[in-house]
């Protein structure tokens, strides 16, 4: 007698899902339903403690936290195991802080997904910029300050040789994602290409959480305030005349040194 044939596995599927900046309460609804059904959750480090106190205790979890310049994974390894463990007909929410498809690689593993065939959705999230922003009272566009808003990274390798002219400046607001450790360039930069060294700037610190830190300067001192306030990632940069409206600690440094800066600081 012929054994019958062991049955298929059940189809899996891969879900991109944006956990939001930090807070629990940011989740969206279907985020918090896939992680409530996933059979396995592959996690950023930039996802929230919150969140990951969703994550019920059957459900399997990866951590592949990455940090400047180390990485517990490379990214074509992550790749691989999202492919490895949909395939093997597993329910996976790669889990990503912010929005998936801003600044979270989410494309790559888009690209991935389809490359091998396997059923993939994307579920946004409520990105860093918008939900920190938020959260510091701090409109990223304003009808009488900005009317466009720009994001960019700010680890970027070689980044002078880095086209960021027109990004910030007059009715201009510019978001800048993983820039503490070159701040000081970011400013000299900017600078260099025509910004004001007068233009407010807020750097937002943990954003959306309890110990979230709003601290506010000018261009000229970006560098020199993330080094005298011992400011820690995750963090935002926001260069633009909206940061002057930011509910934050105004920490602009040597009060006489930047005296003219003031005087010139409205003229954007």
């Amino acid at each position: 007698m012929t054994k019958a044939p062991a049955p298929l596995p059940s189809a899996g599927k891969l879900w991109l899902v944006g956990a939001g900046p930090g807070d629990p309460d940011l989740l969206t609804l279907r985020a918090a339903r896939l992680i409530e059904s996933a059979d396995l959750i592959v996690h950023d480090g930039l996802v929230g403690e919150g969140v990951l106190a969703l994550i019920p205790a059957r459900v399997e979890r990866i951590s592949v936290a990455k940090q400047r310049s180390r990485h517990t994974m490379k990214q074509e390894s992550i790749n691989d195991l999202l492919v490895r463990e949909t395939r093997a007909g597993k329910q996976v929410v790669r889990l990503k802080g912010g929005d998936p498809f801003i600044f979270g690689r989410g494309g790559e593993e888009l690209d991935a997904a389809r490359e091998a065939g396997i059923a993939c959705e994307v579920v946004p999230g409520i990105t860093a910029a918008a939900g920190c922003a938020a959260q510091a009272g701090l409109p990223l566009t304003h009808r009488e300050d900005a009317s466009a808003v720009s994001f960019v990274a700010g680890q970027c390798k070689d980044l002078t040789d880095q086209d960021w002219s027109g990004l910030a400046g007059h009715g201009r607001t510019l978001v800048i994602y993983m820039g503490l450790a070159t701040a000081p360039a970011i400013a000299d930069k900017l600078i260099a290409d025509g910004v004001s060294p007068g233009l407010p700037v807020a750097v937002v610190e943990r954003g959306t959480s309890a110990d979230a830190r709003v601290l506010r300067t000018l261009l000229a001192d970006l560098g020199d305030l993330v080094a005298r306030e011992k400011v820690q990632s995750p963090a935002l940069i926001i260069v633009g005349k909206v940061a002057a409206r930011a509910d934050a600690l105004d920490c602009l440094g040597a009060p006489g040194a930047f005296s003219s800066i003031r005087d010139f600081s409205c003229d954007f």
